[in-house]
């Protein structure tokens, strides 16, 4: 028996369970199959919630350790350290409770949730197996949005219990003693903050020249600092040759910048080099999609080569490279189940894209960096403020970091605004605002900022664009 939909999504990540909420809230009738235990993907499951929550925990243990100076007093017993499995209770608590949140959705909305595996069978159909076994026809379009999954190097071999992916680190039970982490984009990043401010020696060895190479170079030199005063080794231009698993560690051993060779034991080490698409299985290429190195091809309104299959999220390519967020999943979703429903949709502008890292201090971007306003012909000026002049970032204690804005001379146009410190993965959603409606920096200065704010940094950071920063 076929079971008929207007709309199949596979894949309930934030790519997919948006999509099908916005299609059943626009009349269409919607079914998402989803093989894993509980809804969200891996942003909910094992990706963005888990590791933030981690973040928190850490954030708090660093709070907590400078009790002293907050004027908290702790008892003569109270030894202040870290309890793995009250912090996993809580960030398990937390992730349940938003795949419970997405299951209401289902429900609220009338979506049917197919248990199951999905494979792609032509013709509109879908062959559901390894679950509630059945065939579905999508009368509208089937959206693949099956997403990513940790992936290693040549030559490393994950062996998921000594050499591991982010996945297995945010249910590590304990803190490690030493923790080796190759790559520094966010996720690498991210885990140094929590396991360094846990308590374990941190090292990391980046193949690219700095640390989170898709920022702004201020900023990676910023982070570097900043993590070199924490007490994080970091190394860049470290090329990993080898790394061996034994029961209880892991050798490693490197060539630096310098041509010089590191050989490391760590008890763990994170391999945090990207991700890859999940297409194995899905029938792609026997159907007719076109693929380029895994990833689905897709136009700028993300229909595929196959009419009536579109695709979103972290398995898609246009050409370019496509960044792997959990928000531009989302809004990739909407904007398909708009036009499926026969909306006038427009592509989604991927300058526009804001960027977070809650690494310790935390990154926020969006636009261009400086490096690639100046590549694309632009007339550059720039604007720079520190979070460590502001009343609100020294009452915080976080006083690291600035701002840092990228500019058009001849129009003013605002092109990128860079941040690193104190609440910037929230701030930088005032930039992204004025991106998308195409702000000068003239309009930043002239909106009041509300004192006293770490957001003031924005807007001392566009006075200074204009050489007139008042607090600097």
């Amino acid at each position: 028996m076929t079971n008929e939909y207007d709309v199949i999504v596979i894949g309930a990540g934030t790519g997919g369970y948006v999509a099908a909420i916005r299609a059943a809230q626009l009349g269409l009738k919607t079914a998402v199959v989803e093989k894993q235990k509980a809804l969200g993907g891996t942003c909910l499951l094992w990706g963005c919630i888990p590791t933030k929550a981690l973040l928190e925990h850490a954030h708090a243990l660093k709070i907590i350790r400078n009790a002293k100076e907050w004027g908290v007093t702790l008892g003569p017993d109270a030894r202040v350290g870290i309890d793995m499995a009250q912090v996993h209770s809580r960030k398990d608590r937390i992730v349940g409770g938003l795949t419970k949140g997405v299951e209401f959705l289902f429900k609220k909305n009338k979506i049917d949730w197919i248990k199951g595996t999905a494979r792609l069978t032509g013709g509109g159909t879908v062959e559901v197996f390894e679950g509630e076994r059945q065939t579905l026809k999508a009368r509208r379009e089937i959206i693949v949005a099956t997403g990513s999954q940790p992936r290693s190097v040549p030559g490393i071999v994950v062996d998921h219990q000594r050499i591991i992916t982010s996945d297995e680190a945010i249910h590590l039970k304990d803190v490690p003693k030493s923790l080796a982490i190759m790559g520094s984009g966010a996720v690498g990043v991210e885990f140094a903050s929590i396991f360094n401010r846990f308590g374990s020696q941190v090292t990391i060895l980046e193949l690219l020249p700095r640390l989170v190479p898709v920022e702004d170079e201020a900023v990676s030199a910023e982070l570097a600092k900043s993590f070199r005063k924490q007490g994080i080794t970091a190394h860049t231009g470290a090329r990993v040759t080898a790394a061996r698993a034994a029961a209880d560690h892991v050798a490693i051993d490197a060539v630096l910048a310098d041509g010089s060779t590191l050989s490391l034991t760590t008890d763990y080490l994170l391999v945090a080099t990207g991700r890859g698409p999940v297409t194995a299985g899905l029938n792609a290429e026997q159907v007719g999609l076109q693929m380029e190195k895994g990833y689905i091809r897709v136009d700028t309104l993300y229909r595929t080569s196959v009419p009536g299959i579109s695709a979103i999220g972290d398995v898609i390519t246009m050409g370019t490279p496509h960044p792997q967020l959990a928000h531009v999943s989302s809004a990739e979703g909407i904007l398909v189940a708009e036009r499926i429903a026969g909306h006038a949709v427009t592509p989604i502008n991927y300058d526009h894209v804001p960027g977070c890292t809650y690494c310790d201090p935390e990154i926020g971007s969006v636009g261009l960096t400086e490096h690639e306003a100046r590549a694309r012909g632009f007339d550059v000026v720039i604007g720079t403020f520190p979070f460590g002049v502001l009343g609100r970032a020294k009452m915080a204690g976080e006083t690291e970091g600035f701002v840092k804005i990228v500019a058009d001379r001849r129009y003013d146009e605002l092109l990128g605004v860079h941040m690193i410190g104190p609440r910037s993965t929230e701030l930088v959603a005032e930039a992204t605002l004025a991106l998308r409606t195409e702000t000068t920096v003239e309009e930043l200065i002239r909106t009041i900022h509300a004192h006293p704010t770490m957001a003031e940094a924005v807007g001392e950071a566009a006075h200074a664009t204009h050489g007139a920063a008042i607090h600097s």
